[in-house]
């Protein structure tokens, strides 16, 4: 007899809580799945099932047996897939979520690159600063900057994100340059909804992490609309360095307090927990990673 294929029929008998739909779930026999039972029975020396006309119950024996049973066929698949889907060559749809800013240029460089060595799949992604349930909205993965709370998923840092504070030369001329922290009490700061701490701006001092709660008549969920509010000359803004490096280098913007440092942030590829990730996910994450730490100095650049 085939053992394994005796370990599947048992679980599915148990899992299905008789033989006929266990024997049903393996597409066979009611009479062949007992048959198949009894055969793994006979190799093990113990019963595994009390059986009755009417009832069906595992034994103490069947019960430990069960629950090694059940993992080892599961292990068994997983290694089927994995080794499948290595010598295989990657094919499917990926739908990605990514903040504007980054995903916009950053990420759709990346991503092409990835593309070209992979013409078997293809990628859809979703632009948004919002943070989507990957799940239930049918991602598989996403892209996010800043601290992670949700534990459910699986992170890949791909590299760290600096975050400056700017303001437009006009702003700073009419209302002084905080040389402080607590100097941005005082001024029209425009806040980022989608900032973990919202209006609450953390800085690493000599003294140790400093919170800052600011104000201001901007309130917004996107680091673009940030950045164009500065321009402006609403107030100082807090983004991701590279969402404002060109207007700095240009002048339009001014980077403001630039011997502290912001709390640490970090870009991560995130996707669900699985026993098996699929390839196509795997794949991608891996090439970001690379993609990421060869190049794009810009990006943890001040």
């Amino acid at each position: 007899m085939d053992t394994l294929l005796g370990m599947r029929t048992f679980c599915a008998v148990v899992n299905e809580g008789s033989f006929i739909k266990g024997a049903e779930s393996l597409d066979m026999s009611a009479a062949l799945a007992s048959k198949y039972v009894g055969q793994l029975e006979e190799r093990l020396g113990v019963r595994l099932l009390n059986r009755t006309t009417r009832s069906m119950a595992l034994t103490e024996a069947g019960q430990a047996y069960f629950d090694e049973c059940a993992q080892l066929i599961a292990d068994f698949d997983m290694l089927e897939t994995v080794t499948r889907d290595r010598q295989a060559t990657p094919v499917g749809h990926l739908r990605i979520s990514a903040p504007v800013s980054f995903g916009q240029d950053r990420l759709t460089e990346a991503l092409a690159a990835f593309l070209r060595q992979h013409p078997g799949i293809s990628i859809e992604t979703k632009l948004t600063d919002r943070f989507v349930n990957i799940v239930n909205e049918g991602y598989d993965m996403a892209i996010r900057i800043g601290k992670l709370e949700d534990s459910s998923l699986i992170a890949r840092k791909l590299l760290p994100i600096s975050i400056s504070f700017f303001a437009a030369p006009t702003y700073l001329a009419a209302h002084g340059t905080p040389q402080r922290p607590e100097d941005l009490l005082a001024h029209q700061c425009i806040v980022d909804m989608n900032h973990r701490g919202r209006n609450n701006w953390q800085f690493e001092t000599d003294e140790g992490t400093r919170m800052i709660s600011v104000k201001g008549q901007y309130l917004t969920d996107s680091a673009d609309s940030c950045r164009m509010m500065a321009l402006c000359g609403l107030g100082i803004g807090c983004a991701p360095s590279f969402v404002v490096e060109d207007d700095v280098r240009n002048g339009h913007l001014v980077p403001l307090l630039t011997d502290l440092t912001h709390a640490e942030h970090n870009l991560y590829a995130l996707y669900p927990h699985s026993r098996h990730v699929a390839s196509k996910v795997r794949l991608c994450v891996d090439f970001l990673a690379h993609y990421f730490a060869d190049g794009n100095p810009a990006l943890s650049s001040r």
